[in-house]
This record gives structure tokens, sequence and C-alpha cells, in this order.
């Protein structure tokens, strides 16, 4: 458990906010289905207090079938007050990663367990300075993602520019430094070439992965972390770049890449089933090839 776990433990609430299902059946004559969720609070403006632990129960007849759900009806209906991110409710945009029953996963994608009578208990990412309650603060791990550069990177024109006359209306000038490219429609790839990213582009940078490796939580200054490494492999592995080398380099010192250990902790919390331990190998082995 990590000490933001323990600090909350031993803080926890007596307040259990209860939905009022508990002493009525459900509009359809169901059984009350009834789950606690103990969930982490922690307000900024009263920084002398510690944070704690708050109960919530809800009937689960009333409630959508995910964590978030969950967290919507708390905040809608029992206290407006409780603070935690989300957008999309597919698992696409990352907004809601959280670390729910000991693991980093997404609200939106991970499922109540009905059958099981325990509480749900759910905290913030680990390792991370709270924001407020379950928001936490990933100004660094996006400064880390901007140091990669992740984005094409090129000099060579794209093949449509030879065919002006059939394309011309696909061509727009882009002024940059001072000097101006012919730029054409796209630039292609084979479809092998394609396939290598998958498994790569999929990352939507929830942090659940960096946030759940022991390396990252004591070097995180100065270690990328598994996100980024995967990010930076999904560059690296593009047949479309042409920085590969200067990539490779930025790399290439015992912090950024070399604080991976194999613990495999990010493969196995992936909440999109990608396997960020794999891509940190491959960085890892195109360093040595090309040493």
């Amino acid at each position: 458990m990590s000490d933001l776990s323990k600090e909350a433990s031993q803080n926890q609430s007596k307040t259990n906010l209860s939905d009022g299902a508990k002493a009525s059946n459900t509009a359809s004559g169901d059984k009350p289905r009834m789950k606690t969720f103990q969930i982490y609070r922690w307000n900024p403006e009263n920084p002398t207090e510690k944070p704690r632990m708050q109960s919530y129960t809800l009937d689960l007849n009333k409630t959508g079938p995910m964590v978030l759900d969950a967290l919507i009806r708390v905040k809608n209906e029992l206290d407006p007050t409780l603070t935690f991110r989300r957008s999309c409710r597919e698992g696409i945009c990352g907004s809601c990663a959280m670390n729910i029953n000991g693991t980093n996963t997404l609200a939106c994608l991970c499922r109540i367990p009905a059958e099981d009578s325990h509480d749900m208990k759910i905290y913030p990412l680990p390792h991370t300075y709270v924001v407020k309650d379950l928001v936490p603060d990933l100004t660094l791990f996006y400064k880390q993602y901007k140091s990669i550069k992740p984005y094409l990177q090129r000099d060579t024109p794209s093949p449509d520019v030879s065919s002006l006359g059939q394309n011309a209306y696909f061509v727009l000038l882009v002024v940059c430094t001072n000097v101006v490219y012919l730029q054409g429609k796209e630039y292609r790839q084979s479809k092998a070439d394609r396939r290598k990213l998958d498994g790569l582009y999929e990352c939507i940078l929830c942090a659940c992965c960096s946030t759940s490796c022991p390396s990252y939580w004591w070097n995180s200054e100065e270690y990328l972390g598994p996100a980024i490494l995967l990010q930076s492999y999904r560059w690296l592995a593009d047949s479309r770049d042409e920085r590969h080398e200067e990539r490779k380099q930025a790399l290439n010192n015992e912090m950024n890449l070399y604080r991976c250990h194999t613990i495999l902790n990010c493969t196995r919390t992936c909440p999109k089933g990608l396997n960020p331990g794999l891509a940190i190998a491959e960085i890892k082995k195109e360093m040595a090839f090309s040493a």
C-alpha cells in the first residue's frame, strides 16, 4: 500500500452517505443491491486537514455497471463536492484514470463487481501530487511527453509533390524557420510498415502504467517511464519519420531509458491491453544493435 493510501486509511471518515435505497425497494420491485464505495478525499482549500476515506453507499439497481457511473451518481445525488476527471466514457480520452481496489485503471472501463460484498476503494493515481480528491497532477508527465517530440519529423517531401499537375489542389505552402517547403497530400507507407505501429498508436496517455512502475516512483524527475517510452518507440518504429538517430541519441543515457528493470507492472495494468514493457525492450535492442 502506498503512503497516500495508508494516510487516508488512518484518517477514514465515519460519514457514510447513502442514496436511501436501504429502506425501500426500487421502483421496479427488485431487491436493493447495496454497494459501498470508499473514496479518497482531500481538499487543498483546507491544507491542515489530512486526507481521508469517505464512504458512499449506492443501490446498484439504480447505477450503471461501471465505476465511473457510480462516481457520477455520487457527485450528482449525494456529494457535489467530489472531484474527479472524466470526458469520453469510452476508454479513449484517459481522463478518468485512477487506482481502484489496488489497480490502476480507467473508471469508465472498470466494472463494479456486484457479486462481491466487499467495499470498493478508490484512490487517485499513486505516487502523484494530488490536485483535489481523485485528480492527480500530471504536469511532469505531459512535460516528459513533450520532450520526446511526439510528431512526424522529416525533410523529404511527399511523393505527391512530383505530380503537381494531378494533385495541385492538395499542395500547400508551409513556412517554417524562413524556409518554404512544398508538401503533398500524404506520406505513404506499406501495409507491413503500418502494422508495426499496432499496439503503439493506441496509447491514450492515461498514465496508468507509469504510475504503477516502482522505477518511475523513485526516479520520475529523470526516468521517462513506460508510457513515454512506448510513445518514443511509436516514432522510432514509424517508417515515415527521418529523425530516428536523433531520437535514439536523446534516450541514450542511464536515466531516460535504462531505469527500466522489466518489473512489468506497466503491462499488467494497462487498461488498453498494450505492452509498454515490450516497447522498452525493443528500444534497448535497437540501441544495442546500433552501438
